[in-house]
């Protein structure tokens, strides 16, 4: 397939899509970050230069077939170690439009991490910022290419690495790229919030319409229309090493949007986030649960700036508690507040938005490739079926885990002949065809005999007063089996009460889904994502005091 065109089904490779956005708006600005600004037109030159440059190097000439088996990769892999900054984006749309296949490397982990991730991926090239250049010290000499970017810092680059921008000035722009397809690979790292992080394999044409704004049958007339008459501003504020991020930041490039880029090098600060929204008039912004709902809430209440024109704020990622959004709500009523349901291994699957005042239960639309499987996993769910059942998704789903056959098989099976994705969250269908979300079933608490979900106990302790962040998990019992844990951290200078948090949430869920102990903490741990660290809250769970 020529760059920019549409294969005969209508499916497209990503950076196709990008040639055609950017021939529709050169001269539209396409990423700012800092005080820096480019235009289409001067990304499509930069990430075409760097195309070249790893063509150059034998990069792209991965042969895939109907043969090859869906948890493999013939394509070469590049690992990305950046924080958010164009050179980011850039470097996704150049390994793309090469035919290399990027992945997300979480900057948070240490270099041992980082190895092991890039050995489990099968990096043959890295992709990353000087100042973070040390954890790949003992892996850079394994690799064929490291290309590094220069933020700044004072930290010796690797031995051999090629600067970001020489690797550019090097690559011919006149020399031939590889002809891209919908069948090139695309590859995203899980968070390893739940276990190690895996490798999730896509076909670029199923994440194209699975999380980055496609559908089917979409021409490059289609494509070039909607960008010229669609912008927007988007604004991902959380890190693009994560693919919730990521996806919206390619949301925004695949429909000629302008995308701001938060500097999440610098410590996280919600007062920057929200100025740079009024500075730059963005439309269409996002967030991840309460740590970042909480500072926003406390910022907007101010009402110094001027975010008349954020039209919608997606939040994702992470839970977000229902008083916090009413709260925003009440202070920016003219803005949508959109949740979104999404996983690696299914896309941007569902939304929903901010019930109606009284109704406590968030719902879900669900759309046509979106069901919910039955407990036994052997049929799909209709809206008569009062069963809790799993939530999948069906056609525009992953191939499977890189180089794991058994997990993909279990992850991803075939149901009334259908492909699905099936990621482990419980839901239950509502009689009007929307479903409600339960919750991740590696994180259910069965006591007694009863499953309890944590996320609706973690969502009713945070409609408690003095509540700040909650994390809630399971611990052994003799009795029960497992008892209900919570880990508090209350507001400055209020007091812990556990029987009196116990005794709300009994008011709110049924009794045998209320904590039985209680451990007060000055912060929760969370992920750099914002999700919550089970982790770490299972370790701590021996040292929570029970509510006698």
């Amino acid at each position: 397939m020529e760059p920019g065109q549409s294969t005969a089904d209508g499916q497209w490779a990503l950076s196709a899509v990008f040639d055609v956005v950017s021939d529709a708006v050169p001269d539209r600005t396409a990423l700012v970050w800092r005080d820096r600004r480019r235009t289409y037109r001067e990304t499509r030159g930069r990430v075409d230069a760097l195309a070249a440059f790893l063509v150059e190097r034998g990069f792209g000439r991965g042969e895939i077939t109907p043969e090859t088996p869906r948890w493999e990769c013939p394509q070469e892999r590049v690992a990305l170690l950046l924080h958010n900054r164009p050179e980011h984006v850039e470097a996704l749309l150049g390994c793309w439009r090469a035919r290399a296949v990027p992945f997300n490397v979480n900057y948070r982990y240490t270099g041992p991490e980082v190895a092991g991730l890039l050995h489990a991926m099968g990096a043959r090239a890295v992709i990353y910022e000087r100042g973070l250049g040390e954890k790949l010290a003992t892996v850079a000499a394994t690799l064929e290419v490291c290309i590094e970017v220069d933020d700044g810092s004072d930290a010796p680059s690797l031995p051999g690495a090629v600067g970001f921008e020489t690797a550019l000035a090097a690559g011919d722009p006149s020399a031939r790229l590889p002809a891209v397809g919908p069948d090139d690979r695309y590859l995203a790292c899980t968070g390893g919030t739940t276990g190690r992080p895996k490798g999730v394999l896509w076909r670029q044409g199923d994440i194209f319409v699975a999380g980055m704004s496609g559908a089917d049958g979409m021409t490059a007339h289609s494509l070039a229309q909607r960008a010229t008459t669609g912008a927007m501003v988007w604004f991902p504020t959380s890190p693009l090493m994560h693919v919730a991020a990521q996806w919206t930041a390619m949301v925004g490039i695949n429909q000629g949007a302008t995308v701001i880029l938060h500097d999440d090098a610098k410590p996280f600060d919600m007062d920057t986030i929200l100025e740079t929204a009024a500075r730059e008039r963005v439309n269409c912004m996002t967030m991840v649960g309460d740590v970042y709902a909480r500072p926003m809430v406390e910022r907007v209440q101010r009402r110094d700036l001027d975010l008349s024109s954020l039209a919608m704020l997606g939040t994702g990622g992470a839970p977000t508690s229902l008083e916090l959004k009413r709260a925003i709500h009440d202070h920016l009523p003219h803005v949508m507040i959109r949740d979104g349901y999404g996983a690696t291994e299914i896309g941007a699957a569902a939304f929903g938005t901010l019930p109606a005042d009284g109704d406590d239960a968030q719902r879900f639309e669900a759309g046509p490739d979106l069901r919910v499987l039955s407990e036994d996993r052997t049929r799909f769910l209709a809206v008569t079926d009062d069963e809790v059942g799993w939530l999948a998704r069906c056609n525009h789903v992953p191939l499977g885990y890189l180089d794991d056959p058994d997990a993909t098989d279990a992850l991803f099976p075939i149901v009334d002949g259908v492909r699905a994705a099936v990621p482990g969250d419980r839901a239950r269908m509502e009689p009007d065809g929307r479903f409600v979300l339960l919750g991740r079933d590696s994180l259910v608490v069965n006591t007694g005999g009863e499953k309890v979900f944590v996320e609706e106990v973690e969502d009713a302790l945070k409609r408690c007063k003095g509540v700040v962040d909650v994390v809630v998990v399971g611990r052994p019992e003799p009795r029960f089996g497992q008892e209900v844990v919570a880990i508090v951290a209350l507001e400055p200078g209020v007091t812990a009460d556990a029987r009196e948090l116990r005794d709300r949430c009994r008011e709110l869920i049924a009794r045998y889904k209320a904590p039985r102990a209680f451990l007060f903490v000055d912060r929760v741990r969370r992920h750099p994502s914002g999700k919550a660290d089970y982790g770490w809250a299972r370790e701590r769970s021996a040292d929570a005091i029970p509510v006698t």
